[in-house]
């Protein structure tokens, strides 16, 4: 029996690191926006029911584009933290399991995607894309506004990047972030509020180029990529 799944994009921030006069998932990668090639992936897996999308309440944007027409697409109420959004969303969705997928990621390759799913669906506490962390990692201590200086390196041995995808059983993730939200924390991530209900997500480590877009030297770095790979 297939297992379907329903993948929740939290679309309604604003992305003021960008520096754009839109949203960033509004910018166009060639032909198509980011918040378009961020669902393609899911709105082509025919493993996933429908994409879920949180929208700001005075987004303009969305209903103008073809993505909005799509039969997979429902659009949910976004809220005041990422959190909010994904709360909202889960409330619509009516599968065993759910992703949740940034809106700004869409470079997410169909392997990966498919490593997460085998990994979530093997697990009892879900699973999330992730990179073991590369670079030296440093503790700072804040001198003066914009000054910082290093005060001690921090073992990396078992430190990860989280990414996304991250993948749970939806009434798990439903009480994770209810319980956190009860708790008075809020979560930048869906693995968090797990680990906050005792919960241990399996890392996977993703293989190919998916990070988020925050800066103009993102957006840029992302149209080479999608070029190299005759994509743009």
């Amino acid at each position: 029996m297939t297992k379907l799944i329903d993948a929740v994009i939290p679309a309604a921030g604003v992305g003021r690191r960008m520096g754009a006069t839109l949203p960033k998932q509004y910018l166009k990668l060639g032909r198509m926006t980011v918040l378009e090639r961020s669902c393609a992936i899911f709105l082509n897996d025919p493993s996933i029911e429908h994409v879920i999308v949180a929208l700001s309440p005075d987004d303009d944007v969305f209903d103008a584009l073809s993505l909005a027409k799509h039969p997979k697409i429902i659009k949910a109420p976004g809220g005041k933290e990422r959190c909010d959004s994904v709360r909202n969303a889960l409330s619509l969705s009516r599968t065993d399991y759910v992703l949740v997928h940034d809106a700004a990621r869409p470079l997410l390759s169909k392997r990966d995607l498919e490593n997460l799913k085998k990994a979530a669906f093997a697990s009892k506490s879900g699973a999330l894309l992730a990179c073991p962390v590369a670079d030296t990692v440093k503790k700072s201590k804040e001198v003066s506004e914009d000054l910082y200086t290093s005060i001690s390196t921090v073992p990396r041995h078992d430190l990860w990047r989280a990414l996304t995808p991250q993948m749970f059983e939806r009434e798990m993730l439903v009480n994770s972030l209810d319980l956190a939200k009860q708790q008075g924390l809020t979560v930048t991530d869906e693995a968090s509020a797990l680990e906050i209900s005792g919960k241990t997500p399996v890392l996977v480590s993703s293989f190919d180029p998916n990070f988020k877009l925050t800066t103009p030297e993102d957006l840029l770095m992302a149209k080479a990529l999608l070029q190299y790979k005759g994509e743009l």
